[in-house]
């Protein structure tokens, strides 16, 4: 059995007809054993409903799609479970354990507990989950820019405490160098590194996912977003851009007539320490 799953920096993109990779999971006796990064070839929910076609895949797993973009999939005979946020992996392991409950076509808007948050406001301007720290700036180049390469990998904080760490999950990151899949600083550091060799590298914040950015915290009245009325302090939502995007946010106050949200990604502002390896080139 083949998974396929929408793929942004690790996680599970949230809009199916915009997504620019996949991560496709070969499955046997419900275990993966191997998996690749692949790019989408393609935009349009018909043209990459007929990629995971051909690419053999059974499942999807993505964020936010539409009533089409279902329909096409269906066609192509690919199963879909939609809904889905945070780490690839996780969500496929979740899945094979029974445990991934799909909600169906949810573009525009959904919340992660299955509640319709609305629309963005007019005017606030929303971060992506990179915080401007995937893809962007001075163009890469090294001898790795290009190829699929796969690091183990460690995060920690400058206390020392690890935030992340491939060797626990007994599996190296797999990703296209230089292809905006990793925060610049990553990609940075892997770009000419060669096979068999350990870089540790301390990344500021412009490097990994950039400064908070203060016009990404933003309050809206509850009369005016159906379903935040049911969203508690802490929790993490997702509601639509102008484009109809889903993204990320967190609730940080809400009183009996507004809500404020938090679109900034939980690692803004942070710096970054990661001990690389690289294992493989391809």
């Amino acid at each position: 059995m083949k998974i396929a799953v929408t793929y942004d920096n690790g996680n599970v993109f949230q809009h199916f007809g915009r997504t620019e990779f996949f991560k496709v999971y070969e499955v046997e006796d419900s275990k993966v054993v191997s998996s690749e990064v692949i790019a989408s070839n393609g935009v349009g929910h018909g043209a990459l409903a007929g990629l995971l076609s051909g690419q053999s895949v059974d499942v999807l797993i993505c964020g936010g799609i539409g009533g089409g973009a279902q329909a096409a999939l269906q066609e192509a005979g690919v199963e879909l479970c939609a809904g889905a946020s945070g780490d690839t992996d996780k969500a496929v392991e979740a899945y094979l354990r029974g445990e991934l409950v799909s909600t169906g076509a949810n573009c525009d808007h959904h919340h992660e507990e299955g509640h319709s948050c609305g629309h963005h406001g007019e005017g606030h301007s929303c971060s992506d989950s990179c915080g401007g720290g995937c893809g962007s700036g001075t163009a890469l180049t090294g001898r790795n820019v290009g190829k699929t390469c796969r690091t183990h990998y460690r995060g920690t904080f400058n206390d020392g405490t690890q935030f992340d760490s491939s060797y626990d999950r007994g599996e190296p990151l797999e990703f296209v160098c230089g292809a905006g899949q990793m925060i610049r600083g990553f990609d940075a550091a892997v770009a000419d590194m060669e096979v068999g060799q350990t870089v540790n590298v301390h990344l500021m914040p412009e490097e990994a996912y950039g400064m908070p950015d203060p016009n990404a915290v933003f309050t809206v009245e509850i009369a005016n977003l159906p379903g935040a009325e049911k969203l508690e302090v802490g929790q993490q939502a997702y509601l639509s851009n102008q484009n109809g995007q889903p993204f990320p946010v967190k609730v940080t106050a809400k009183d009996a007539s507004t809500i404020t949200f938090d679109a900034n990604h939980e690692m803004a502002g942070k710096e970054l320490n990661f001990q690389i390896e690289l294992v493989e080139v391809k």
